[in-house]
């Protein structure tokens, strides 16, 4: 790749470089290369990795760093592909045409763009997250590749030579897109399959767990104006790494759990010797902040007492 196809630095600087405004992200040189590939072949970066690798944020730098405006889409089981795209509130439509407002007349007042819709409308550049698309019905990926392809969608319910010359003016139209550039970034926690021509058409990158060195730049970068020792923070880090390797935890302990885990002990006093390799996973203090499940906790204890 050339040196301008290099836009995604992923040191979380925003685009006039100010220190002051630095995203609290920091990109692999992996991460940063396949975010520039996809932004170069203008397709979607599908993003997976275990749960608090920073998937979901991976979107916002890239919208910090680029200074493009951020569609954020999050879905759920329920989410239909029209609804990133537009929505029609029927019902007050009904309502307002039972009291006779001439508005009901004309579809265009109860149209919403959705965050896709939005992106694909704008002329230029827009960053759009799709988060945890593995959440939606297996039809969902499928049912929105023509307007991935296009970067363009068609409003069905809109007649060009119906819309009065007010509507037009407001841009309303039944095909929209086509001069927009999203950059689109999909995030999968894996828990389903999703299809191979959705697939076929992205760009794949697995973000790992971060390594020591790079979770301590994280928590710094998380806790700013906080004067925390470097021994406390690495400890921690590296206890983390212990905890992490208990086989049948639920959810193991992740890069937010950290952060937490490490304002809550500077907060209260905690020194970095209370960290030492040598101390017992229990003994740590505050150690079940990093914990969401009860099993969890329990799981933790007795292990740390077999050891």
């Amino acid at each position: 790749m050339s040196k301008n196809t290099n836009r995604f630095r992923g040191d979380g600087l925003p685009p006039d470089g100010d220190e002051t405004r630095r995203f609290p992200y920091l990109a692999d040189p992996d991460l940063t290369r396949t975010v520039n590939i996809a932004i170069h072949l203008g397709r979607p970066l599908l993003v997976k990795g275990p749960p608090g690798c920073g998937k979901t944020t991976v979107a916002e730098a890239i919208s910090h760093e680029l200074g493009l405006p951020l569609h954020a889409w999050y879905i759920k089981s329920t989410t239909r592909a029209i609804d990133g795209l537009y929505t029609v509130d029927v019902v007050r439509r009904l309502q307002d045409a039972q009291r006779g407002d001439p508005r009901a007349q004309q579809i265009t007042p109860y149209l919403k763009l959705g965050e896709l819709g939005k992106a694909l409308q704008r002329t230029g550049e827009s960053v759009v997250l799709l988060d945890e698309i593995d959440k939606a019905d297996i039809d969902f990926p499928n049912d929105l590749l023509r307007e991935l392809d296009q970067k363009q969608f068609t409003i069905e319910e809109i007649d060009d030579d119906a819309l009065s010359d007010e509507e037009k003016q407001k841009g309303w139209r039944r095909t929209w897109g086509g001069d927009s550039r999203p950059i689109v970034i999909i995030t999968s926690n894996d828990e389903k399959e999703l299809p191979d021509a959705f697939l076929r058409r992205c760009v794949f990158h697995w973000i790992d767990f971060p390594d020591i060195e790079p979770l301590i730049e994280i928590v710094r970068l998380n806790t700013p104006g906080l004067d925390i020792p470097e021994r406390l923070i690495r400890n921690a880090a590296h206890q983390l790494d212990k905890f992490r390797e208990i086989e049948g935890v639920r959810k193991k302990p992740a890069t937010s759990e950290l952060i937490d885990w490490v304002r809550v002990m500077y907060a209260w006093g905690a020194k970095p010797e209370d960290l030492a390799e040598k101390v017992r996973l229990t003994n740590l203090p505050y150690w079940k902040v990093l914990f969401k499940h009860q099993q969890d906790s329990v799981l933790v204890t007795r292990v740390a007492s077999e050891q």
